[in-house]
């Protein structure tokens, strides 16, 4: 039987491209191993409520992924509370996934996509308006396009450091995606030609 982690990893790739009905066959696979995991648990929920409405769904994910690590029960407990507004106040739930991606920029002390692109605008270039946030801010990814083109930026400006780490960071959730797949390619020729 595959491993917990292999489980996990392609319940998540499914899940990202909103194909619940697999994700939540995986998940319930990992649950019956770890019947007791809350962590589990919460991504069969998720499933259940990506049935009724995509985004809703995908923002609890992709908040639950980066805050989990950060403060376990504090994650979860703000999870439950949002699903629990889910369940009966529309707009509550909307007020608080607002709050997650606005404490996801403060609490990383990161600048949003579009306006990071803004800077890029002003500088002329999107090297020189990397090099000037690199040290003290990180750019908050909220959409897998933006990703994508974000990290095809930093490999054409040789950032291939930052690139590989980025491509690291969300392989989890898009392990088996071609356009992430393409990338990597892309840095290691990008690395070949560099020690040319």
């Amino acid at each position: 039987m595959a491993s917990t982690k292999k489980l996990l990893r392609q319940a998540h790739s499914h899940f990202s491209s909103k194909d619940y009905d697999k994700a939540l066959f995986l998940y319930s696979q990992v649950i019956s191993k770890h019947p007791t995991n809350i962590e589990y648990q919460l991504y069969c929920i998720f499933c259940d409520i990506g049935y009724e409405n995509d985004e809703k769904a995908q923002s609890l994910h992709d908040y639950f992924i980066l805050a989990k690590d950060d403060n376990f029960d504090e994650a979860v407990k703000y999870v439950q509370d949002i699903i629990k507004a889910y369940d009966g106040d529309n707009e509550k739930m909307m007020g608080l996934l607002k709050d997650i991606s606005n404490t996801n920029v403060e609490s990383l002390n990161a600048i949003e996509y579009n306006d990071f692109m803004e800077l890029v605008k002003d500088r002329g270039s999107f090297k020189e308006a990397y090099q000037d946030i690199m040290f003290s801010t990180k750019v908050a990814i909220t959409t897998k396009e933006d990703l994508i083109d974000f990290i095809g930026k930093l490999i054409e400006n040789n950032f291939n450091k930052t690139a590989y780490s980025y491509l690291d960071g969300f392989n989890q959730y898009f392990a088996y995606d071609d356009e992430l797949t393409a990338l990597y390619d892309k840095l290691e020729q990008n690395e070949k030609l560099k020690r040319k």
